[in-house]
């Protein structure tokens, strides 16, 4: 079996890779290569497994020979993310729809039809006059985004679904709701500061809370997102139950619930590092976000949300104990 995984280099599609190199298998198959994808390079630890393969440049440039090269399965992570989208419009068409349609007229034009996973998001969701935002989105909630991030998304589900009616892909489009907790530093998604207040305190830095502690939203861990991805791909076509997208498992929780976690787990000291300080910008943007989901679709997979925020919390502290940089990442966490 060979494997594409565009945004191979980042956070989400790095975590699925090592995921399954060390399955060895897919869909019952023996993982012979898996081919990442991105403007980076992938992190070392990947590029060492002799069964791993780097395609490193713009994804756009990159969908024709992609598609060329054949492939049984297809992850496609690779994006434009939210708060980028509304600052630099052509990018979010050049990034999520523009590349999104060459590697699936790649596949169309080949003849090579793969099996193909879809990161749409919960940003597919938002609030019209004409529909109205429920407190508790579902997998047939009409979707009427409110950001061009959520536009495009949205948009690439119908490709993916339609692609597939055609026969030029077997395509399952997932609606992931925020990963938390990412590592690294903040990047430019709006939902960034869902991983910056957990992430920051815990390295003994200061972190920004731009929007209300009543602000709730749907989030899963990095682990719940990797293992639906898989559970996805890995479903029949029947299991799947259509060609919509499926919303992934969410863990709905408030701001202030988040921070009341993060005490428990940290510490009174760890929590004190956030503080509150509203920029209207990104909370005019999660205001027109869902503040809860569900999952009825994904659960008769098997796939449930995360027991908790004070789980997902110590997740990101197991991985980071176990990762090169423990010490910096953990540095405000007292042993």
């Amino acid at each position: 079996m060979k494997l594409l995984i565009t945004g191979g280099a980042g956070f989400v599609g790095a975590r699925l890779a090592r995921t399954l190199l060390a399955r060895g298998s897919l869909a019952g198959k023996k993982i012979e290569q898996v081919v990442l994808a991105d403007q980076f390079a992938p992190p070392a630890d990947l590029v060492a497994d002799a069964r791993v393969a780097a395609r490193t440049g713009a994804l756009l440039s990159q969908c024709a020979a992609l598609a060329e090269e054949g492939f049984d399965g297809v992850f496609h992570l690779a994006s434009a993310v939210s708060g980028e989208c509304e600052l630099d419009f052509e990018l979010g068409l050049r990034s999520n729809l523009d590349t999104t349609r060459a590697l699936l007229d790649g596949f169309r034009l080949t003849g090579k039809a793969p099996r193909f996973v879809f990161s749409s998001s919960v940003a597919v969701f938002g609030p019209d006059p004409a529909v109205p935002l429920p407190p508790i989105v579902t997998d047939t909630t009409l979707p009427a985004p409110q950001t061009s991030y959520g536009t495009q998304k949205l948009i690439c589900e119908h490709l993916v679904a339609d692609y597939t009616r055609k026969g030029y892909i077997d395509g399952r489009s997932a609606r992931l709701m925020t990963v938390t907790v990412r590592p690294g530093r903040p990047n430019a998604a709006a939902s960034s500061f869902f991983s910056g207040i957990i992430r920051e305190p815990l390295a003994g830095e200061e972190a920004i809370c731009p929007v209300s502690p009543e602000v709730s939203h749907p989030v899963s861990s990095p682990g719940r997102t990797v293992d639906a991805l898989i559970a996805i791909y890995e479903a029949s076509r029947e299991a799947f139950n259509g060609r919509t997208a499926m919303n992934l498992p969410a863990l709905n929780v408030k701001v202030g619930e988040m921070l009341e976690a993060l005490e428990q787990v940290a510490g009174k000291a760890v929590r004190s590092r956030v503080r509150f300080e509203r920029d209207e910008r990104i909370a005019g943007i999660v205001a027109n976000w869902p503040t809860g989901a569900s999952a009825a679709r994904a659960a008769a997979l098997g796939l449930q949300p995360d027991s908790s925020f004070a789980d997902i919390i110590r997740q990101y502290i197991a991985d980071c104990e176990q990762g090169p940089n423990a010490a910096q990442a953990l540095k405000g966490l007292a042993r």
